[in-house]
């Protein structure tokens, strides 16, 4: 067997393989030996049937069953040969076999990328000191309120206004016919200036008194949210059938009772203050992890598009579970792979360029995860999920891919401790505007 390696890339190889004549005749007679014992032909005895006659009725199967044969065993050799750290099934050429001749085939690899050492300590790292604002608290517990608002009728006669609430009936129609997407919708409450809608609705409804019909023709931008309606021009049916006016709670402990397990105000203000701290703090990691992937990916490197691939998947499998906790799908927003491999394959190709420079750091820095150091692991997810321990262990042990994955972001998270723990860090404080965005 002969074995050449052409170089794609870095990363990718395309391993040619040549198969000896003889062994292609061996393969082809022991196939038509087995093939003789159990072809049941009209006319022929069992295990009588001539090899001409076989190979007239069954060589094309034959043939694909000698090269997926000569392919399988052949293989492994070849890789083994030429001692390329290859990822994933390879793409494997197999022309027609010509039994009279050698056989060849290729099969294009992907490789997992050989970075040198790297040189992670020394680096200048700034770490912004958020802190909490006693403002922060207040929008979040302004923020509750809301959720507990109720809209109660306004008295007084009079036309809509700006930021008033009401209360209407509205269907939407394209050329006279009724739209699907903008179907007949019955006490519908939308507050003016934030309804959702283009702002010439709202600013049509401004004017209207309790009662009153209207027709309104709106053109919806080619960014609308709604596919359906985007870019389109719907003339809408209104009825405006009330105007409400919105009616807060008093912040105390009863309202603090509302939220879950609170008996004052204070716990509830404590549990926010707690609640802003850690978005803090997972905002400064964020930011001391982007510097380091700056110090340390200055330049690219070739990447297997296997892993690209399986990063994309990552991302939309986290897309799609957050869209299905939100109550709707990808579909809904016409959203497709294609659109989102599109928008999001650099972000992809970024982090497995991110995950190789780790897994380079923790190789060469022999960290690893003991089982003890996985129990505390264990427990901040069980209380993070509101599950026993027991549960989220069995979890893992019945799922080793899940469990390695696991145990691997940890390694990770290991291996940027470790660049902080030898960085030089400053610490500075946050720009002027950043408590307007702790949110």
């Amino acid at each position: 067997m002969q074995v050449k390696i052409e170089d794609v890339n870095s990363v990718k190889k395309k391993i040619h393989v040549e198969i000896p004549r003889e062994q292609v005749t061996d393969k082809l007679d022991e196939a038509y030996k087995q093939l003789k014992k159990s072809a049941r032909l009209k006319g022929y005895r069992p295990g009588k049937t001539p090899r001409s006659v076989l190979e007239r009725h069954f060589q094309k199967d034959v043939h694909a069953d000698v090269v997926s044969t000569l392919v399988q065993e052949s293989f492994p050799e070849a890789v083994k040969e030429t001692d390329l750290n290859v990822i994933d099934t390879p793409e494997v050429d197999t022309p027609d076999l010509d039994p009279e001749n050698v056989y060849k085939y290729s099969a294009t690899v992907e490789l997992k990328p050989e970075l040198p050492e790297v040189e992670f300590r020394g680096l200048n790292l700034k770490k912004t000191m958020y802190r909490v604002e006693e403002s922060e608290i207040e929008a979040q517990i302004e923020r509750l309120r809301k959720h507990l608002a109720k809209y109660e009728p306004v008295e007084e006669t009079r036309p809509v206004v700006q930021e008033d609430y009401v209360v209407i009936d509205h269907q939407g129609f394209r050329d006279g016919q009724p739209v699907e997407a903008a179907e007949l919708t019955t006490d519908d409450t939308l507050k003016i200036g934030a309804s959702g809608f283009p702002e010439e609705f709202d600013n049509a409804i401004v004017g209207m008194q309790p009662g009153e019909e209207k027709e309104i023709t709106v053109k919806f931008p080619d960014d609308y949210h709604k596919p359906e309606l985007a870019g389109n021009e719907i003339t809408y049916h209104v009825v405006l059938k009330e105007l409400r006016q919105e009616i807060l709670p008093p912040v105390d402990d009863e309202f603090a009772k509302n939220f879950g397990e609170y008996e004052t105000l204070a716990d509830l203000q404590a549990e926010i203050r707690n609640n802003l701290d850690q978005g803090y703090q997972k905002r400064t990691d964020q930011e001391l992890q982007e510097q380091i992937f700056e110090h340390l990916l200055t330049e690219k490197f070739d990447i297997p598009e296997v892993m690209v691939k399986y990063e994309m998947d990552e991302i939309i499998r986290d897309a799609e579970m957050k869209f299905t906790q939100s109550g709707i799908s990808m579909e809904q927003l016409g959203l497709t792979r294609e659109h989102m491999e599109a928008q999001y394959h650099e972000v992809a190709e970024q982090q497995v360029r991110r995950h190789l420079l780790l897994n380079k750091i923790i190789e060469q820095e022999n960290i690893e995860i003991s089982d003890e150091q996985l129990e505390p692991e264990y427990e901040k997810i069980a209380q993070a999920t509101g599950q026993k321990v027991d549960m989220i262990k069995s979890y893992y042990q019945q799922n080793p891919e899940r469990l390695d994955g696991f145990k691997h972001a940890l390694l990770e998270k290991q291996a940027i401790d470790l660049i902080i723990r030898n960085a030089n860090v400053e610490e500075i404080e946050p720009e002027a505007e950043t408590t307007e965005k702790s949110e």
